[in-house]
């Protein structure tokens, strides 16, 4: 027999577990990296924007259908579909999204393997075993393989822990560690030479940026910055809101999530544009002749180490700080997607949780070896299948569940429990038709946009 479901103890617990999940590497790299690509400010005011026209409402649609089923995606979505069609619909969204889920899973887990090599390379610095340390800071397939077995292993042994136990409590120790860290990095980084000039390019919107043929490009990259940063379309979000007391507004804990994963977001931010021009001050280069961002998807890694190294020891001390940050950011994120397939294992297959957990991470960690062992070929189109095509078009697909197929009356019930006024409150008088049309629209059209 497979254990009771899990619940959060508590509205904290669940909101550390949700920021959690929507704040990794997402938010403290990719997207400050973003912000630096597409010219600063103007990034960051869509970005703003995308995220509560577009993720919130996705977001809350993923909250609302979990909590009502109490299931795993699939069963969830085949439990408010009607007829024959829209059930095999709904599994098939169902298991699209366990898919993509595992496929982020395995080339997150590499790049959180990069983060916890970088983190135990200063420890061998200090320590004077400089041949250790060159190998951690080194990108080998041995490393790789070492340090993404480390980091799934860990998420495998908060996952088999259970809901409260495992997610809420880790969640709840690491997020306020997290914040702790991003925020003595800031006031560290910001009495740097150069930080002023990143803070005014990071602040201060150059509205060219808006014109009407850069406008394009940037809706694209803020909305899939803003999907995969809030860990939508594929079932997290769906999986935490099942976990969820039938007391709590769904509403108010869909603000307060997207809220702060745009706040941390932004503070990310607040660090890694003015560290960017702090390294570009000691000599590093962050930009080519044209002005495009060099090495964006290891901009991390290689503009941050060059500034440590140029404050000498104390720079050892920075970059444990700094990574660990990394690790945390990764470590809460990856929970949330490792409990996608673990939820449908147990659920579907009837397997304990301490069973299903590791049989689901092994096979996970299989796809993330070929990926290490493929890597020029695999890493980027992974990346693209699964963040580009996989997490747009499932959100469409939720949209559509929660706003076309899903009886109006039973989605009216489900948002009572804990609200009972929400039919007079004006979330109730936009969300179902904006979730129904405008989100599907604006998703297909960005979506459409960045294929051609």
């Amino acid at each position: 027999m497979s254990a009771p479901r899990g619940q959060f103890s508590s509205n904290i617990g669940f909101l550390m577990a949700a920021a959690g999940s929507a704040v990794g590497l997402g938010n403290i790299w990719g997207f400050p990296t973003n912000v630096a690509a597409n010219g600063g400010a103007a990034f960051v005011l869509v970005y703003l924007i995308m995220a509560f026209l577009l993720a919130y409402p996705v977001l809350m649609a993923e909250l609302t259908i979990g909590r009502h089923a109490r299931r795993n995606m699939v069963q969830a979505l085949r439990g408010i579909a009607t007829g024959p069609i829209n059930r095999f619909l709904g599994g098939l969204t169902g298991f699209g999204g366990i898919l993509v889920a595992s496929l982020i899973l395995s080339f997150y887990a590499i790049v959180a393997g990069w983060m916890v090599a970088h983190l135990a390379e200063p420890f061998f610095s200090l320590a004077g075993v400089e041949g250790t340390a060159e190998w951690l800071s080194a990108n080998s397939t041995a490393r790789n393989l070492t340090f993404t077995a480390l980091f799934s292993a860990l998420t495998m042994l908060i996952i088999a822990s259970g809901v409260e136990k495992g997610i809420e409590r880790w969640s709840t120790l690491l997020m306020p560690s997290l914040m702790v860290l991003l925020l003595l990095l800031i006031v560290y980084v910001l009495t740097q030479e150069g930080a002023m000039e990143g803070l005014k390019v990071y602040l201060i919107p150059d509205l060219n940026q808006l014109s009407p043929e850069l406008l394009p490009e940037l809706l694209i990259d803020a909305m899939g910055q803003a999907f995969f940063s809030l860990s939508l379309g594929v079932g997290t979000m769906l999986i935490y809101g099942s976990y969820l007391s039938r007391q709590e507004s769904l509403p108010r804990l869909g603000v307060l999530v997207t809220l702060i994963d745009v706040g941390i977001a932004f503070t990310a931010g607040l660090l890694i544009l003015p560290a960017m021009y702090v390294a570009r001050e000691a000599g590093t280069e962050i930009f080519d002749k044209a002005g495009n961002l060099i090495a964006e998807d290891q901009l991390v890694l290689q503009v941050l180490p060059a500034l440590f190294d140029t404050m000498g020891t104390a720079g050892l001390f920075v970059a444990i700080a700094f990574f660990a940050l990394m690790v945390i950011a990764s470590l809460t994120s990856s929970i949330s997607m490792l409990e996608v397939p673990v939820a449908f294992t147990i659920e579907n297959l009837k397997i304990p949780r301490r069973l299903a957990t590791p049989l689901v991470g092994l096979v996970i960690f299989a796809i993330s070896s070929l990926i290490i062992f493929n890597f020029k070929a695999l890493f980027l189109l992974i990346v693209t299948i699964a963040t580009k095509f996989g997490q747009p078009l499932l959100g469409v697909a939720l949209c559509i569940f929660a706003g076309w197929i899903w009886r109006r009356d039973q989605l009216l019930a489900e948002l009572k429990k804990g609200h009972e006024d929400i039919e007079q409150t004006l979330f109730w008088k936009i969300w179902p038709w904006y979730v129904r049309i405008v989100c599907p629209l604006l998703i297909l059209t960005a979506f459409a946009q960045s294929v051609m």
